[in-house]
């Protein structure tokens, strides 16, 4: 398993996915360093909403996708997988490994969000103390709602060797994300909705499907990973290459 996560570090230690974990939180610190201004008592989770909302709307629903592609480009060119399978590893492996690189290239991401939201905080002089458990429950929240789109997306760019085809049906999933959080019954099981359900503040948005109760949200976001992910990983058990 560790040659397994050697290899996929090789292929991307020198790719365009390093550039691409830092372009949704330089984007949420501008939004931060010149949109925010310290109007309300809680002025660390109003930055927090604002720095969260493009990004979870749209950025990290597109990045889940972006990774996918990237992480599969390399086996479906030149019969990469052939190769990959013809090593003494087995094809559970092989997903589980793609699908644990995916999960920690979001991690990332929402770190580097971390660190521009304490960047904006220090930039507009905010004295009060950090919410460190709102903080990392909205962080941490959004990382695990990605889980059931990070399974499909995965699913997709496995099956289809074309690179652009999975990313334009996300594409295309993503940009309705604002109409569908309005509808409380179908927002909570939308994928590229539910990373915004979990990471937004629900204080701070009474509407639609933000009104669903967290347990709830939880309980069909890992339901949903746990479908996604077993019918990619069938799928690639079983798939000839």
């Amino acid at each position: 398993m560790l040659r397994m996560f050697r290899s996929e570090w090789l292929k991307i230690r020198r790719s365009v996915m390093w550039l691409l974990i830092a372009v949704s939180p330089l984007i949420a610190l501008a939004f931060g360093l010149f949109g925010f201004k310290q109007e309300g008592s809680f002025p660390w989770i109003e930055a927090l909403s604002l720095l969260s909302a493009l990004h979870a709307m749209l950025f990290l629903p597109l990045l889940t996708g972006i990774y996918a592609a990237l992480l599969c480009r390399y086996e479906h060119a030149g019969g990469g997988w052939k190769m990959m399978l013809a090593l003494p590893v087995s094809r559970t492996q092989v997903y589980f490994v793609k699908f644990a690189v995916l999960m920690l290239l979001l991690a990332a991401t929402q770190l580097l969000l971390l660190a521009a939201l304490l960047a904006v905080g220090w930039a507009n002089g905010i004295s009060s103390p950090v919410p460190w458990r709102t903080i990392f429950a909205s962080l941490g929240g959004g990382w695990i709602a990605c889980l059931p789109l990070a399974a499909l997306q995965l699913f997709a760019s496995v099956a289809f060797q074309s690179f652009a085809a999975p990313l334009a049906v996300n594409v295309i999933c993503t940009l309705p994300n604002m109409l569908v959080v309005n509808s409380a019954r179908v927002g909570p099981y939308y994928p590229w909705a539910q990373p915004m359900l979990a990471m937004l503040p629900r204080e701070d948005y009474g509407f639609g499907a933000f009104n669903l109760s967290l347990e709830t949200l939880t309980i069909v976001v890992l339901g949903s990973f746990c479908v996604f992910f077993a019918a990619g990983w069938t799928y690639f058990a079983k798939r000839s290459v």
